[in-house]
């Protein structure tokens, strides 16, 4: 059995189903709860939160993403991914964090969508 989403071979007693789908339980768990990069509300929460304490705390995949986008000047999901031998939709919650906290953006460059340091 094949995830719909993902291609990657499942037990049938992991299958999830979704709106018709069979998914894996991360591609299930994604559809349910998917990553959000514009919501005003965690940025809000991330600066008052992190008011006065001087930095911020970084997992290692976040301060190996903002490394690699102040070496290059930044990247689309794909490259970044690519460079990081990490999937696109594992790194999507550390770029939603990163964005939340003002520490990336997005921006377009020749039609495409590259990441950037704020």
């Amino acid at each position: 059995m094949q995830c719909a989403k993902c291609q990657e071979t499942i037990e049938e007693t992991e299958a999830r189903e979704m709106h018709g789908q069979t998914l894996c339980e991360d591609c299930y768990m994604s559809a349910l709860s998917p990553t959000r990069t514009c919501d005003p509300w965690a940025v809000h929460s991330a600066k008052n939160l992190l008011k006065g304490q001087g930095s911020h705390e970084l997992t290692q995949v976040q301060t190996q993403i903002l490394s690699i986008l102040k070496e290059t000047g930044g990247l689309d999901l794909s490259n970044l991914s690519e460079r990081m031998q990490i999937s696109p939709m594992d790194l999507e919650r550390d770029m939603a964090a990163l964005r939340h906290m003002e520490k990336i953006r997005a921006e377009l460059r020749e039609g495409k969508k590259v990441f950037r340091l704020w």
